[in-house]
């Protein structure tokens, strides 16, 4: 029985997120959402226009709330087991809602929630190159680990879940960072890693002046990525 407390627009996303988690894409149907939502069917259309606009936002909905869960939580003292937790978080959320997942990552235009997620693996990201064990620069850091994480949640939902590998996110995941990540920082650290953590601190230092530190930052740019592999 729906509530009347609850605004018709929060009613009826939270219908499609259901009958998402329940039947896929092809069990959102007006009639579907309508009953379920206690609306009439002009009440969708007003608020969403159609059923791809009602499946974007729902898509947003899940993704927003997974994304506003991982932001408030407690992240390992650890910055590359931050990485690994976060890589975990993300397989999970895909193979619990395939659908919602499908639907926002396959927006060219992404949506908040997709750029919120992006800014917070950022965080991470520099956190491990302040630290000092970044050995790439961090923009390829991060479009290795998104483009790896995704192609193994496509994987394992294009899969029967009979016949998934329990082990390929781990494999993948640990292949990643091996890439992206040094040990625990010391004297023989690469140019490219000491490059990479300067880059990330030099947003503490006020030592320069705005020219000079653009000027520093594109020659640690071109360090880091000349030394990187």
């Amino acid at each position: 029985m729906t509530d009347p407390d609850v605004p018709a627009r929060e009613r009826i996303l939270r219908a499609v997120l259901d009958l998402l988690r329940e039947g896929g894409a092809d069990a959102v149907s007006t009639r579907a959402v309508t009953a379920r939502a206690g609306v009439q069917a002009p009440a969708i259309y007003r608020q969403f226009g159609d059923k791809d606009g009602l499946l974007d936002a729902a898509a947003e909905r899940a993704l927003t709330d997974w994304v506003a869960h991982k932001s408030t939580g407690a992240a390992p003292s650890d910055p590359v087991e931050a990485l690994r937790s976060g890589w975990d978080d993300a397989v999970q959320f895909g193979l619990d809602q395939p659908d919602a997942y499908r639907i926002a990552y396959a927006r060219t235009d992404r949506g908040p929630a997709v750029r919120w997620g992006h800014d917070l693996l950022r965080e991470k990201i520099l956190a491990v190159a302040r630290a000092g064990r970044l050995a790439v620069p961090a923009g390829r850091a991060q479009s290795l680990m998104q483009a790896t994480n995704r192609g193994v949640v496509l994987t394992l939902l294009d899969t029967p879940v009979a016949d998934r590998d329990p082990g390929l996110s781990a494999l993948a995941r640990e292949s990643t960072l091996t890439a992206i990540t040094t040990d625990a920082p010391s004297r023989d650290a690469s140019p490219a890693a000491a490059a990479t953590a300067l880059q990330a601190l030099l947003p503490e230092s006020t030592a320069l002046v705005p020219a000079e530190r653009q000027l520093l930052h594109v020659w640690l740019e071109r360090i880091a990525t000349d030394a990187a592999p």
